[in-house]
């Protein structure tokens, strides 16, 4: 119920007015009720509209906070290695894929399309390690992975291995939504999406040349090296950002989260990282936060870096810079582990943690100011 204060205001005054000469009785009771009490009941009642409006003010401006946070990937990113011209294509990106979801929340959309239509435009790029730009295995294959989690009914879907799906965050969608399952992999994956009318495209659209020079040159070093154990770990490093992620919170309250990727350079044996596993790369619960990661998938994997976060939110207060920080340097740190990750909470606050020399990432809240970062000390 919305109250008119200046209406109610000019009504009680009339009321005071009216009742200086009249007196209130009750002779069956033998009371009488003089005014100056009706007079405390009506300034009583006037505060209590006044103090009925401020509160719906307040709710009202709560539930207007929203935001978006993204992510393209975490690792070895120096400004030593990267040109202007190069640095400019990435923040330009960047900026283009977090307004397409900011301007879905302004205009009173879901967090769970914001997710998908901003990694779209991830995917889209041969910039990032996801949909156009994945990397190869060392098959010379495609195999893509993708996760998304809805906050409020703790509803996921996951795909991994595909090789035949434009946009396999919507894919991961179709799972949640059209499917009894929460994760699909393989071939059985690509026919999921093809019936349910979403992109299929040839794998050799995926073909980049950037990456098939990437796989050539970790080919060639691995064959000298011999020890791929310890040269995997050199690879790995230069090799592995670029997974792409969003989270968002809507004007209803609603957290997302999603993560895209194609995985690790030369990678082998139908590998599997963290990003299409629930918990792992990707959590939201509308309770405490959504999450993305990015890194080193085996050890966030262990780690169980996204459900942890929100974990730490919810048993033990932190807040979620605080249980971001924990998790990335304390634990992922501490089993040799590297990366980072995005968050939003439920209240708007959000973390963009690493405990790398860079991460790709953007962050716009309710007022639209935009925020695109790529190293570490930004």
């Amino acid at each position: 119920m919305v109250f008119n204060t200046a209406y109610m205001i000019n009504f009680f005054i009339k009321i005071l007015h009216f009742g200086r000469s009249f007196i209130f009785s009750l002779n069956n009771l033998h009371l009488k009720i003089k005014f100056y009490h009706m007079k405390k009941i009506i300034i009583l009642s006037l505060f209590l509209c006044l103090s009925c409006q401020q509160v719906k003010t307040i709710t009202e401006s709560q539930e207007a906070t929203f935001g978006i946070v993204i992510h393209g990937g975490a690792g070895t990113i120096l400004r030593a290695n990267m040109t202007s011209e190069t640095e400019a294509a990435y923040r330009k990106v960047l900026a283009e894929a977090i307004q397409v979801g900011h301007s879905i929340l302004k205009n009173g959309g879901s967090s769970q399309e914001a997710v998908e239509k901003t990694i779209h435009v991830m995917e889209n790029s041969p910039l990032f390690n996801a949909g156009k730009g994945a990397v190869l295995t060392a098959d010379e294959t495609i195999e893509l992975d993708a996760s998304f989690m809805h906050g409020e009914t703790l509803d996921a879907g996951a795909i991994s291995g595909v090789k035949t799906i434009k946009h396999p965050i919507s894919a991961a969608i179709k799972v949640m939504e059209d499917s009894p399952h929460v994760m699909l992999s393989g071939a059985g994956a690509d026919a999921f999406a093809a019936s349910q009318g979403l992109e299929i495209v040839e794998p050799e659209y995926f073909l980049t040349e950037r990456r098939i020079n990437s796989l050539k040159r970790v080919k060639e070093a691995e064959a000298k090296e011999k020890k791929i154990s310890s040269l995997e770990k050199e690879y790995v490093s230069q090799q592995r950002y670029g997974t792409v992620g969003c989270v968002a919170l809507d004007l209803e309250g609603n957290l997302a989260a999603g993560t895209s990727t194609g995985g690790m350079t030369n990678k082998k044996w139908n590998r599997i990282g963290d990003a299409p596993i629930i918990g792992a790369g990707t959590y939201a619960n509308n309770a405490t936060c959504a999450i993305s990661a990015t890194g080193w998938g085996e050890f966030f994997i262990r780690s169980v870096v996204a459900h942890d976060i929100s974990a730490l939110m919810e048993y033990k207060g932190l807040s979620i810079q605080e249980a971001a920080h924990t998790v990335i340097h304390d634990k992922v740190g501490s089993l040799g582990g590297d990366g980072g990750v995005v968050g939003i909470d439920h209240r708007g606050n959000v973390a963009m943690e690493m405990n790398t020399p860079g991460m790709y990432r953007a962050h716009m809240d309710a007022v639209g100011s935009l925020n695109v970062k790529i190293y570490k000390d930004e």
